[in-house]
C-alpha cells in the first residue's frame, strides 16, 4: 500500500510539472503577442504624432468699424401698463374671493384689465394735453 501511495504522489508530481512548461510556454508567447500588439499601436500613434497638419494664417483687410445704431424702443402706453397690471391684481382677487377659483381668477382679471385699462387710457390723455 505504501509503495502504491507513493508511486500515486511521484505521478502527480510529474504530471504537475509537464502541464506547468507547456502553461509556462503559453503563458509567454501570450506576452509576446500582446507586446507586440502594444508595439505596433505604439508605431501608429507615433507616425501620426510626426504628421501634424500646418496652420493657415489668413489676413483680411481691416477698416474702421462703424458705430452700431441703436434701435429705440417703443415705450408701452399708459394703457396698456394699466390693462396688464389691472388684470393680474384682478385675476389675483377675483381667485382669492371666488368659491371657483379658476372661474373667479378669470372674471377679476377681464374686470380688472378693463378697469386698468380705462385709467390707463385717463393717464395717456393727460399726458397728451402736457
Amino acid at each position: 500500500m505504501k509503495k502504491i501511495s507513493i508511486l500515486l504522489v511521484a505521478l502527480t508530481m510529474f504530471s504537475c510539472k509537464n502541464t506547468d512548461k507547456s502553461n509556462l510556454d503559453e503563458a509567454r508567447q501570450t506576452t509576446i503577442d500582446s507586446m507586440e500588439l502594444v508595439i505596433a499601436k505604439q508605431k501608429v500613434i507615433d507616425s501620426m504624432n510626426s504628421v501634424k497638419p500646418q496652420k493657415e494664417v489668413v489676413i483680411v483687410n481691416q477698416t474702421t468699424a462703424q458705430p452700431a445704431t441703436q434701435v429705440e424702443r417703443k415705450k408701452m402706453s399708459s394703457t396698456a401698463k394699466g390693462a396688464l397690471i389691472g388684470a393680474g391684481v384682478g385675476a389675483a382677487t377675483g381667485a382669492i374671493v371666488s368659491k371657483k377659483k379658476g372661474e373667479g381668477a378669470i372674471i377679476g382679471g377681464l374686470a380688472g384689465a378693463g378697469v386698468g385699462a380705462g385709467t390707463g387710457a385717463i393717464i395717456d390723455s393727460k399726458k397728451k394735453k402736457e
